[in-house]
This record gives C-alpha cells, structure tokens and sequence, in this order.
C-alpha cells in the first residue's frame, strides 16, 4: 500500500490516486516508478525527454504538464520539447536525444526496432539504457493511460497543453 506520496511528495498526484484502487497493484508501480524517475542510467534531460516523447503519443494532458518543467530543469532544449509536441521531430537535438528519440519513435511508429537504431541506442546507452528507455516509455504509458482512463487534466495554464493532432 501507498502510504506517502513519492519523494515526499506535498499532494498524491492523479496516477497515485488511481493506483491505490489497487492494493496489490500499487506498491508494484510504485517502486517502478521509484526506480524509472530516480535511478536509471539516464540523466534527467534524457528521461524527462523519453516521458515528454510518451505523453505526446497519447496526448496525455496531465504528463505533458507534470513533466514539461522537468525536463527543461534537466537541460532539455525547449526548442526539441516544443516540436514534440508539435508532432515532429526535433531538428536540432544532440546525438543522445537523437538515438533516443528515434529509439522511441521506432517503437511507437514501426512496432520495430531496425539494426541501425539499435546499434545507435546501444552506441549512446548500453544494453542497461536501452531497457531503461524502454522502461520509461513503458511505464509512462501505463501512466499515460491511467491519466486518460480517470480524465486527469493539467491543473493550470503554466504550460502550454498538447495540441490534438490530426491522424
């Protein structure tokens, strides 16, 4: 059971509130997250990117919110977060972001991983942070959907929401 918010956290935020409907669930997640936010092999620029990547895929309102200041605090350009959410990929990212991003969008896009990606992501991260990536983007979609699924929307207008974009 979920018996303080994350980190010590001042509220328990929309996913952690859908969690603890699940009692056995939610520590599950709960350390997932744990570990996906604070301890993977990747810097913050690099997993807030792969989160922002995330929320764009399900026009998730809330993570986009959530995570937008954060990954402009780990030294994200906002240029590169500005046309994620713009539904493009970003022209000026550095090398990482790059194999990451394409990394993503291989998944998201092609449902598979071509040679060249891989071997840039393995080039940038390791077999360890190529697993995180995908962990991050795996988590993040659950959280993505359970912010959906309960209509969790950004509590202010202090960034800017996700444009729906056409299919």
């Amino acid at each position: 059971m979920i018996a303080a918010p994350p980190r010590n956290a001042k509220f328990v935020n929309p996913p952690y509130r859908a969690y603890i409907r699940n009692p056995e669930l939610a520590p599950r997640l709960t350390a997932m997250s744990e570990y996906l936010r604070w301890n993977t092999s990747l810097p913050p620029r690099l997993s807030e990117l792969a989160i922002l990547i995330t929320a764009r895929q399900w026009t998730a309102q809330y993570e986009w919110f959530a995570h937008y200041p954060l990954a402009l605090k780990g030294g994200l350009d906002p240029k590169i977060a500005g046309d994620i959410a713009a539904g493009k990929r970003p022209d000026n990212m550095k090398d990482d972001e790059a194999a990451l991003y394409d990394l993503a969008m291989a998944l998201y896009r092609d449902k598979h991983v071509s040679d060249a990606v891989y071997t840039a992501a393995r080039e940038k991260f390791g077999e360890r942070g190529i697993m995180d990536i995908i962990g991050i983007i795996g988590y993040y979609d659950l959280v993505s959907m359970t912010l959906i699924t309960k209509q969790a929307a950004a509590p202010n207008d202090s960034v800017p929401p996700l444009p729906v974009l056409s299919k």
